[in-house]
């Protein structure tokens, strides 16, 4: 089921490649989307301000994991494409020890860090307890979250975007089944809602192991394997930490703009984080025609193939306009249908609507430079750039961070809530710039490898 994406038409293969993607990672997304629908619907309102005034610390820890384990496996795809066999194998012993290490850091310093964290975003007093305890569950598992992450980029890696898919699509369901039978059954509240997200990714996680073992032997390191490469390791944390230090920052102004938001009290909390929830599932669109790219380029870049990278950038911003006007159509029209689903019924759904609808708009309106900032930002990461992408994320934490705190002096909602779409302008026009720039030392390093040969 691997996928040679160094030949062919670059949009069909890219539309081919991404649909599996976009498809897992709404079900990936639906992982917490249980947690916050039967939290809602069981526990309560509160609880459901609870977990959702977490979701930016989950995106800042888990998002850091993400990108440094998805980071790591850029080289798996660049030797792949090069058609380095020992080179693949290596790659991914060294992704597995760096992971390792990764995993015993971030759990130590998220749970020192948790509580005075909380204080700072100005989480309501309502809700603290419940806040605390959920986090400090989901920070617990965070190995379950990383290795899944690496274990699926390695099969991205090689051109597989369907098994990953098959194993989440098991684990969502487990994850709602786990989520009635912890908080329904053994009363757990929101622990029982973190145990069940922890417990059905680390089973994605297992799975996706035990296929690559099984059925993928050129990602299944030999024992010769198993010794630290240091120069691989030097190019996989050159990719891998920007890639994650882009994630923190980028998290970091998502945690200001919260702040912000909670200045307005539990239900603007609960309305902001049940339209985010429905956000969160169109936008997915973006981030899988980012893996996408990511892995196109990676192979493409293996091969020194700079034309072909270009033809598919110019393919993908195509796909990712399209349906950035649809999901923005979708996502207005379809919020008052799904707001209810969130809540217990008996909750003052119309109270929470105009927060829900604001934060809403003002974001659909946007949706094509977010989808622009994918395309260019995994392209580039692909190609092994690190530190233009990371500096992406840090225009973007700078706008995001502006906007929040003239939001929370001027006590205004709806700038609080317009950081993402401010936030999202300023880096697609720092990253679509960023790409000339990459693609232009691209195509000087492959005229230095070939001594000189122009392209």
């Amino acid at each position: 089921m691997q996928t040679d994406m160094t030949t062919g038409n670059p949009m069909p293969i890219i539309l081919k490649f991404t649909l599996p993607l976009l498809i897992g990672n709404i079900f990936q997304q639906l992982y917490n989307m249980a947690d916050t629908m039967i939290v809602g619907n069981f526990v309560g309102e509160k609880a459901l301000a609870a977990v959702g005034s977490t979701g930016t610390i989950m995106f800042l820890v888990l998002g850091f994991c993400a990108g440094m384990s998805s980071g790591f496996t850029v080289l798996t795809s660049q030797k792949y494409g090069a058609r380095d066999e020992r080179g693949v194998k290596s790659s991914v012993a060294n992704a597995i020890i760096l992971s390792a290490v990764l995993v015993v850091l971030i759990t130590i310093l998220s749970l020192s860090v948790m509580k005075p964290l909380l204080h700072m975003m100005n989480t309501p007093d309502d809700i603290f307890g419940d806040a605390y305890t959920y986090i400090s569950i989901i920070c617990l598992g965070t190995v379950a979250s990383v290795f899944y992450n690496l274990f699926s980029a390695c099969l991205r890696a090689v051109g597989n975007s369907r098994v990953p898919l098959y194993f989440l699509v098991f684990s969502a369901f487990l994850n709602v089944g786990l989520d009635l039978f912890l908080i329904i059954v053994m009363k757990m509240g929101v622990a029982g809602a973190a145990w069940a997200t922890v417990i059905s990714q680390g089973t994605s996680a297992v799975l996706c192991f035990l296929y690559i073992v099984n059925r993928v032997p050129e990602l299944t390191p030999d024992r010769e394997d198993w010794v630290y490469n240091r120069h691989f390791g030097k190019l996989q944390l050159s990719v891998g930490l920007p890639m994650a230090l882009q994630f923190g920052i980028t998290a970091s102004g998502t945690m200001v703009m919260q702040s912000a938001i909670n200045t307005f009290g539990s239900v603007a909390v609960a309305g902001v984080t049940a339209a985010q929830k429905v956000q969160s599932l169109v936008t997915q669109g973006f981030m899988a025609m980012g893996q996408t790219m990511a892995a196109y380029s990676g192979q493409n870049f293996g091969r020194w193939d700079l034309p072909r990278i270009r033809a598919g950038v110019k393919s993908a911003l195509i796909i990712d306009v399209v349906y950035a006007i649809i999901a923005s159509i979708v996502v207005i029209v379809a919020l008052p249908v799904f707001l209810p689903v969130f809540f217990e019924k008996g909750t003052d759904i119309v109270a929470m609507l105009p927060y829900a609808r604001i934060y809403i708009v003002q974001c659909a309106i946007f949706y094509i430079p977010l989808s622009m900032i994918f395309v260019f930002r995994h392209t580039m990461q692909g190609c092994g750039f690190g530190f233009l992408p990371m500096m992406g994320g840090v225009v973007e934490f700078f706008a995001r961070m502006l906007a929040a705190v003239l939001a929370i002096y001027i006590k205004n909602f709806n700038l609080a809530v317009g950081c993402d779409p401010i936030a999202w302008i300023a880096a697609a026009v720092f990253t679509a710039v960023a790409w000339i720039v990459v693609a232009k030392k691209i195509e000087e390093k492959i005229a230095r490898v070939r001594g000189g040969e122009e392209l």
